[in-house]
């Protein structure tokens, strides 16, 4: 079972994120996740992310992203959980705008975690009910306090 709670911490959980664009919003991201763990650049984690979007997006659809990559410069997975205030394109399958995004960064010789991690996060987000709930989270210990809990209950299932 992915112990979540060290991947995501409440002070990289937000509620209200402002951004107009995909760049924006990973830019808010890439720096939240800098102030926590200060081995991680910034710049360079955005350039990661932007180079895995131009992959293919990762909107999963229904309003919700997973933008995540390897990178060298993190010894755990590590994530951002935002909330944003409007919708942001991201190129998703279903053409809606992206309203919460789980951003995710990984070392680069975990594929088998990351696999699992993005599995664990696609359970979760696949429930409408959990997208719901997490939508109606007004402040940012609620919304990582509802993700938390829908990731070990998604985990049991």
């Amino acid at each position: 079972m992915i112990e979540f709670e060290t991947i995501l911490s409440p002070s990289c959980t937000h509620v209200g994120v402002e951004a107009r664009s995909k760049k924006g919003v990973l830019e808010q991201a890439c720096e939240c996740l800098a102030g926590e763990f200060p081995e991680i650049e910034p710049r360079r984690l955005l350039e990661g992310l932007l180079a895995r979007e131009r992959l293919g997006s990762t909107g999963l659809g229904e309003g919700v992203a997973i933008p995540h990559c390897r990178f060298d410069r993190c010894e755990a997975p590590v994530a951002c959980f935002l909330k944003t205030g409007q919708g942001i394109d991201f190129d998703g399958p279903d053409d809606q705008l992206v309203d919460l995004l789980f951003v995710l960064a990984v070392p680069l010789h975990e594929q088998r975690i990351h696999l699992e991690i993005l599995g664990a996060l696609a359970r979760a987000f696949d429930d409408p009910g959990n997208l719901a709930t997490l939508r109606r989270a007004a402040t940012d210990q609620d919304l990582f306090e509802t993700l938390q809990r829908q990731l070990a209950m998604s985990q049991r299932e």
